[in-house]
């Protein structure tokens, strides 16, 4: 009797787990919840797991670790917690430091080496208005990324470039940016992230691009955006996800994952389970 009884419990204990993880979907940026990494790294992720997402993209690489840990520390902690290592923010890359940047990031079970804004200073803000945007023009970023992309080919990762909204500018040879890069770029070593949030905020439309680029978007960065225009949780502002959701083979989506820059009104915390929720709203699995 007492043996049924532990096996009834085993088989109780693994039903529930399998019922757990049947319901967990979906990913997020860990971008979202950078002062909670920073303090606690374990706790935070638990609460990533305990809110129902699946996977995750890291943006927390310094000196050949993940928010303080070794690649393979990093790895083996996710699977404790039950979550998938998929794309990882290098925002720090250049063509010195990639050979050994891209083995970190394969070791640690990573699929994609996304470079999150122009690498090697090629980056601006303008402090005063926040303005984002670029130097060096858009053939100079295309050949920086082939060559980025062509050595995370030949190490098993898939690179992907992450917009924001000045690439759907014209630079200073009168060129738009990602129309460029989408173009010019072998799409046999360099695809794109695209941040659904910035399209919108640039005046494109995601489903236009899905159209006149098939296949070329792998991830998506889902974030909603509110009345005045900035970032809001899922399901709570303007951006008509069911849509564009509608169009994601077209895209060539794989992936998808939660990213909140600002949270303002709620803690970061707070608003990736309100945009768990949102996701279920437009059928996102």
């Amino acid at each position: 009797m007492k043996t049924f009884k532990v096996l009834c419990m085993c088989l109780l204990m693994a039903s529930s787990s399998f019922i757990n993880a049947q319901d967990s979907y979906g990913g997020l940026a860990l971008y979202t919840l950078r002062d909670d990494m920073a303090s606690d790294v374990e706790s935070t992720l638990r609460a990533v797991a305990d809110a129902g997402y699946k996977y995750i993209e890291a943006a927390g690489y310094e000196d050949g670790k993940f928010y303080g840990m070794t690649p393979l520390e990093f790895k083996k902690k996710l699977k404790e917690l039950g979550l998938k290592p998929i794309s990882s923010h290098q925002g720090s890359v250049t063509l010195e430091n990639a050979d050994a940047m891209i083995i970190d990031v394969k070791t640690a079970g990573f699929k994609y080496f996304v470079v999150p804004v122009p690498p090697m200073g090629l980056f601006t803000v303008d402090e005063e208005t926040m303005t984002m945007g670029m130097t060096g023009g858009a053939e100079n970023l295309a050949g920086i990324l082939d060559i980025l992309g062509e050595k995370c080919k030949k190490a098993g990762l898939k690179l992907l470039y992450h917009n924001h909204d000045f690439e759907f500018e014209k630079d200073e040879n009168g060129v738009v940016v990602i129309d460029y890069l989408l173009e010019h770029c072998n799409p046999k070593w360099v695809n794109f992230q695209m941040d659904l949030f910035w399209v919108t905020k640039a005046g494109a439309d995601p489903v236009a691009y899905f159209k006149k680029y098939p296949k070329r978007f792998k991830i998506w960065h889902v974030k909603d955006m509110n009345e005045d225009g900035w970032f809001a949780p899922v399901g709570t502002g303007s951006i008509d996800f069911a849509r564009i959701l509608k169009e994601k083979k077209l895209s060539g989506m794989k992936y998808y994952m939660v990213e909140q820059d600002k949270t303002y009104k709620t803690t970061p915390l707070e608003a990736i389970k309100i945009s768990r929720k949102g996701l279920e709203k437009y059928g996102f699995h």
